[in-house]
């Protein structure tokens, strides 16, 4: 199989991990990696751990399990999954996701399959990120494969083809994995929904049976929950200043953005993932009006796996009754459970400049708003 054409995305190969390995212990940049992942030992010595790497799985159980477990350790109070029994080893699927953090949405999913004992999968991760040689050397010596976002339409076209022959041949042929967002870019504003251009993209690479095409593909409806959302605060400044003009990143921010996600306290975090959609399922819910119908179709089948497989926390109730200004949700939190979460968001946002009234609406909402979907597709 000629994977040449896909040589400006693809993650490395274990051929490429060597030199990738001696490049990322020679970095400056490790030093600060090394300091968080082991504190008080030395770097020099793991700095030659990293030249002793010679595959992405030596690498995988060698670092990124170790970051992860120390990234829980630290930063969260509890970390649950569900639904990953029904998994096959020796099958490749397509986990489509929402989208809250950068980094361990998908990063998540790797301890679990780990832990599980299936093989690790295949990330996407945008162009944007890639923002240094050590990030990409970082990324795709992690299967992580790059999304080319800027481009004009051309070439946007031929992007998404490429991305859609990649993923393609990726899970049919090569039964391996991929984990990809629901939509490009976080969910900002807590509202999780699949979108179409992302149904698209993977239409682009299929054989014109809209069936065979979508369950060749084994997608799994991915949700991810955090009680403590990663990156609020910042969520929180991006949504008010759009309120009043395009919002133009700072430069930096996107690393920002990753690094607050990893340091912050989140709490409790849940992953749940549906069982496949079925053959049986798309031919039933999808096969109705025309192309972008069917699309549409697929996109709610999928919306509503992920939004009832979400874990709601006392966080999400507590924020949808201080909006609201009711007690729907009374009964899943205390009185001092209220005290500690104005508290929690009044600290965080003491450093935000603006109208406190509508900072706190908007900061209340990206927490109630996973209530709000629940309530809309008439889940309790």
């Amino acid at each position: 199989m000629d994977l040449h054409k896909f040589d400006e995305i693809r993650p490395y190969t274990d051929e490429e991990i060597p030199p990738a390995m001696q490049r990322l212990a020679n970095s400056p940049q490790l030093e600060g990696v090394l300091a968080y992942l082991y504190p008080g030992e030395s770097t020099d010595y793991h700095r030659e751990r990293f030249r002793n790497f010679k595959t992405i799985w030596d690498f995988q159980k060698g670092v990124m399990q170790c970051a992860l477990k120390k990234i829980l350790k630290d930063t969260s109070s509890g970390f649950t999954f569900e639904g990953f029994d029904a998994l096959e080893a020796n099958q490749g699927y397509l986990f489509v996701s929402n989208h809250r953090d950068i980094v361990l949405d998908s990063a998540l999913l790797q301890l679990i399959l780990y832990l599980t004992q299936l093989p690790t999968s295949e990330i996407s991760f945008g162009d944007n990120l890639m923002s240094s040689d050590f990030v990409v050397d970082f990324g795709k010596s992690n299967k992580m494969f790059k999304v080319l976002r800027n481009a004009n339409p051309r070439e946007f076209y031929h992007n998404s083809l490429l991305l859609s022959e990649y993923i393609r041949i990726a899970i049919t042929q090569r039964q391996s994995s991929v984990w990809i967002a629901q939509r490009n870019g976080r969910t900002k504003d807590g509202f999780d929904a699949t979108e179409q251009g992302i149904l698209k993209m993977f239409d682009m690479s299929g054989s014109n049976n809209f069936v065979d095409d979508f369950s060749a593909l084994k997608i799994i409806p991915m949700s991810v929950s955090y009680e403590y959302e990663p990156c609020d605060v910042l969520k929180t400044n991006e949504l008010y200043v759009s309120r009043r003009q395009k919002y133009i990143k700072m430069p930096g921010e996107d690393l920002n953005s990753i690094l607050t996600g990893i340091m912050q306290f989140k709490g409790g975090i849940h992953i749940a993932i549906a069982p496949v959609l079925s053959r049986q399922q798309i031919e039933e819910f999808c096969l109705t009006g025309d192309r972008n119908d069917r699309l549409k179709a697929v996109a709610q089948l999928m919306d509503d796996r992920i939004i009832h497989n979400y874990k709601l926390w006392k966080t999400n109730y507590i924020a949808y009754d201080l909006l609201h200004e009711g007690h729907s949700y009374a009964g899943f939190y205390s009185k001092a459970d209220v005290e500690a979460f104005q508290s929690y968001m009044h600290y965080k946002l003491s450093p935000l400049e603006g109208e406190k009234t509508e900072l706190e609406e908007i900061f209340l909402s990206i927490y109630a708003n996973p209530v709000v979907n629940r309530r809309r597709f008439g889940m309790s």
